[in-house]
């Protein structure tokens, strides 16, 4: 996240770190944002870059990324938000993902529907014009659900990077 947020910044954009308190301690993270969020559990992370971001986008990464990844496709699965949800398939990183998803699509665990969630490209413009092309289709039988969270959509996407 570090080098991302560095060479963003270089790039004079926009970045917004969104960090547990825990990292802070000792400069574990080190400086890689004008601008930070300290938050208290990793729950209060995940609900602060949903209310912030306009899309997600996961790039490679291990455990934490795709935990973050799966609760974002999860929530909109559940009408939580219908905010767009890439990655960024680098070097053929995140095939191994997409045979699993197809997998349980076969096995019945995710639908079509709920397959159309997660977007996938194999370069930085091909992934930022699927998502601002991306139209959310919720699931009919989740769509009485009502969650005391609000998400705004937008007809463009304000990109910042939020980490």
């Amino acid at each position: 996240m570090g080098c991302v947020s560095t060479a963003v910044a270089r790039h004079k954009r926009q970045v917004l770190g969104i960090i547990h308190s825990a990292f802070t301690i000792n400069n574990l993270v080190g400086e890689t944002c004008r601008k930070e969020i300290k938050v208290a559990t990793m729950h209060e992370r995940l609900l602060t870059m949903m209310e912030l971001s306009d899309a997600f986008i996961a790039l490679p990464g291990g455990f934490g990324t795709l935990e973050e990844l799966f609760q974002m496709i999860s929530w909109a699965q559940l009408n939580i938000h219908s905010k767009p949800i890439g990655v960024l398939i680098i070097n053929g990183f995140f095939n191994g993902l997409w045979s699993f998803v197809d997998h349980a699509m076969e096995q019945k665990f995710i639908t079509q529907r709920a397959r159309k969630i997660l977007i996938s490209a194999t370069t930085v413009d091909e992934l930022v014009d699927e998502l601002q092309a991306f139209r959310f289709e919720p699931d009919p039988a989740l769509s009485q659900l009502k969650w005391s969270l609000s998400s705004n959509q937008k007809e463009e996407l304000d990109l910042m990077l939020c980490l």
